[in-house]
């Protein structure tokens, strides 16, 4: 089994990114594909993205993962919950139905997750939950979510405050719209459900379908399940059955291993001690398309605490599905601006149908592929 460890040092002096690839560290150093203008996606043909029938009358694509949903669900605004993940956080309950999850790091090298629900009024039991980073709620931006929380530093207090920040805090919400058990020490025993959490985006006056001229409505590329993305139309695609991100999350330590019979990433980590399950549903987080995002940070302080650049032009990434890999460059415009994601030739991949994790990295940081 080969490995592959792949590398991106920003140099700030000339404000040039240089992203490496190679093994037993030596790495084969290579100049990135620096795209000046891209393809514009302001008009997507809609038909590619949702041929045939659906299954059932009245079921719709879901702008999220592309399966077949309901018009309601179509229609409901995502839910952004903030999930723990340090030691003792897991177990985590309800993670696999969401459609989206980032990871990021926090201070101390851990990392904190992000789940994006797109059917989430009926789930009982969601979280543990935690407190806000500023820079989740600008992804959370995106997709023009209702975001849930448990306070945060005073960092937060900007973007928080905001008249256009649709959020729910555990700290300040009214008694019973979230729930501790005795089954766990505090603080990883809060959790939500979803029925609460409509009440009180109900009562708050939070639109709860998607509110116009907020977010892009096609977001996410997807291509058709019968013309998936193989993507063996790349001359310099890899074929990857492990991601291994122990050196970027040296604390959680995330991995994710291809199973070729269903074709989806499966999901591994440290605080799980091996598989990261759902104790809601007993199965194995998987995903169809894994994103790696290198963005640029900084550090804020004396306690470690972080800063990312969600708004940026032309920064690295990699896309992995069905089994292999692609460098991709990737853009994020305005706060509801989507983050796109391209090939060396300038055009915005397509992702397959189903979920998608999406990893972001610090600017000089590095992860091993495996075949």
């Amino acid at each position: 089994m080969k490995k592959l460890s792949l590398l991106l040092l920003v140099t700030l002096s000339s404000a040039l990114l240089i992203s490496g690839c190679g093994k037993d560290k030596e790495p084969e150093t290579f100049s990135e594909n620096i795209v000046d203008e891209f393809p514009d996606t302001s008009e997507k043909n809609t038909e590619t993205t949702t041929p045939g029938l659906p299954p059932e009358e009245g079921m719709v694509r879901s702008p999220l993962t592309n399966q077949w949903v309901s018009e309601e669900v179509a229609s409901l605004r995502p839910l952004a919950v903030m999930v723990p993940n340090d030691k003792g956080a897991p177990p985590h309950y309800n993670l696999s139905n969401a459609d989206i999850l980032y990871e990021c790091l926090v201070e101390g090298e851990i990392t904190r997750l992000m789940a994006i629900y797109g059917d989430w009024t009926n789930l009982e039991r969601i979280g543990n939950l935690r407190s806000c980073r500023d820079y989740y709620v600008y992804w959370a931006f995106e997709w023009d979510a209702i975001y849930v929380h448990a306070g945060g530093p005073f960092y937060i207090n900007d973007v928080i405050s905001r008249n256009d920040t649709q959020n729910i805090d555990a700290l300040t919400a009214p008694s019973g719209v979230f729930y501790r058990t005795t089954d766990r020490s505090k603080p990883h025993n809060l959790y939500l459900d979803g029925n609460s959490i409509y009440n009180e985006a109900n009562r708050l006056g939070y639109p709860l379908e998607a509110r116009t001229g907020y977010s892009d409505p096609l977001h996410f590329q997807f291509t058709t399940e019968t013309n998936p993305n193989t993507l063996e139309q790349y001359s310099d695609s890899k074929a990857v059955k492990k991601i291994d991100l122990a050196k970027a999350y040296p604390m959680t330590q995330t991995w994710f291993e291809y199973n070729e019979e269903d074709g989806l990433y499966y999901r591994y980590q440290k605080p799980s001690n091996g598989p990261h399950m759902d104790a809601a549903t007993n199965s194995q987080l998987a995903f169809k398309n894994v994103l790696v995002q290198f963005t640029y940070y900084e550090v804020r302080d004396a306690r470690d605490y972080l800063a990312f650049q969600c708004i940026d032009n032309t920064r690295d990434g990699w896309y992995f599905t069905n089994g292999r890999g692609i460098h991709v460059t990737w853009r994020k415009t305005s706060d509801y601006g989507a983050t796109r994601y391209f090939d060396d030739n300038g055009n915005e991949i397509q992702l397959n149908t189903g979920k998608t994790m999406i990893c972001i990295l610090q600017d000089g940081d590095e992860f091993v592929i495996e075949d």
